[in-house]
């Protein structure tokens, strides 16, 4: 009997060791060849923060990091892109609010489930969405611009598309203001910020990031930033609360996402190295200065908090009878 027992520990532990082996195997052959990180439209806070890592990535392990920007139908088109492809760590996706949470409300049939299909791996930045309108506009507060809106009745704003925290912001906007501004939901963060531009549209909710060389250069003012604080990234900005709409409290997320059913090791060693670069005081720095904060995490916190996300908002979307078109 004594014998059978020694047998059986011995196998089990070769059985751990092989394990053991396999997955450092694993982890030491990752990546040896280039890695897809797909982001959204050029100008937006995911194509910002994809090039900033792949950066960083290519520079550490000297293996290609290539930018797929992509626009349109809300992210969905790369979501599903990643939720298809090899579980191996070479496609990977800066998610967000649109194609993780509200596209579950917004199509009937969507291609992908985010919590099934996709694989946390840390949270990358948070913030806070900003109302922004040109200099012309004349207001110089959110009391003064609801004012305005009662008074004209015909104002639009723009979003990054269909269920974007932009768009989200904009109706809780509409809600705890009590006036109605009619929504225009362009591609991309960037296209929503050109059609304020060139005065398509009065307003605009938009990151920080998206926002900032136009707010720096003035050609764009902000009212009031989604928070009921001050934003660290903004703090010229009066919060929520100080702009007498406290109910207008939402944040802006960024997550990095790969396929579901990647090896562990190899996740472990992404969330490692990004989060590295996240905690650089000159990263955070860079960040913060574009609106945005660095808020690295583990894979099991972002997983937890897009569920927390998706009871918040899907409920909402629905409710409030959202349509993808």
């Amino acid at each position: 009997m004594r014998r059978v027992i020694w047998v059986t520990l011995i196998m089990l532990c070769g059985v751990i060791n092989f394990a053991e082996a396999q997955s450092s195997k694993e982890e030491a052959s990752y990546p040896n060849h280039p890695i897809r990180l797909m982001s959204g439209g050029v100008g937006s806070t995911a194509d910002y923060l994809a090039r900033l890592i792949g950066v960083k990535l290519n520079e550490k392990w000297a293996q290609p990091v290539v930018v797929d920007s992509r626009t349109g139908a809300g992210g969905t088109i790369t979501a599903d892109i990643l939720a298809r492809a090899t579980p191996d760590g070479y496609t990977l996706m800066v998610g967000h609010a649109g194609p993780v949470v509200s596209a579950l409300a917004l199509y009937k049939n969507l291609s992908y489930d985010p919590v099934r299909d996709f694989a946390p791996v840390t949270q990358l930045s948070k913030g806070v969405v900003v109302l922004v309108t040109l200099p012309s506009m004349p207001v110089k507060s959110v009391q003064e611009l609801v004012a305005y809106i009662r008074q004209k009745k015909d104002l639009s704003y723009g979003s990054a598309g269909n269920g974007s925290i932009s768009h989200l912001v904009g109706e809780l906007f509409n809600t705890v203001s009590g006036v109605k501004v009619l929504h225009i939901p362009y591609k991309s963060a960037g296209f929503a910020l050109t059609s304020l531009l060139s005065s398509e549209t009065q307003i605009a909710f938009l990151s920080p990031v998206t926002a900032h060389t136009q707010l720096v250069a003035g050609r764009v003012k902000a009212l009031v930033v989604s928070s009921k604080t001050r934003f660290l990234g903004l703090p010229e900005v009066p919060s929520a609360v100080e702009a007498g709409v406290p109910g207008l409290d939402a944040q802006l997320w960024f997550g990095l996402f790969t396929t579901a059913k990647t090896p562990d090791p190899v996740i472990m060693k992404l969330n490692r190295e990004v989060s590295a670069i996240l905690s650089n005081p000159e990263i955070k720095a860079m960040l913060l200065a574009q609106g945005a904060e660095a808020a690295p995490s583990t894979p099991q916190w972002l997983g937890q908090f897009v569920q927390s996300e998706i009871k918040r908002w899907v409920p909402i979307i629905r409710s409030a009878g959202i349509q993808a078109d």
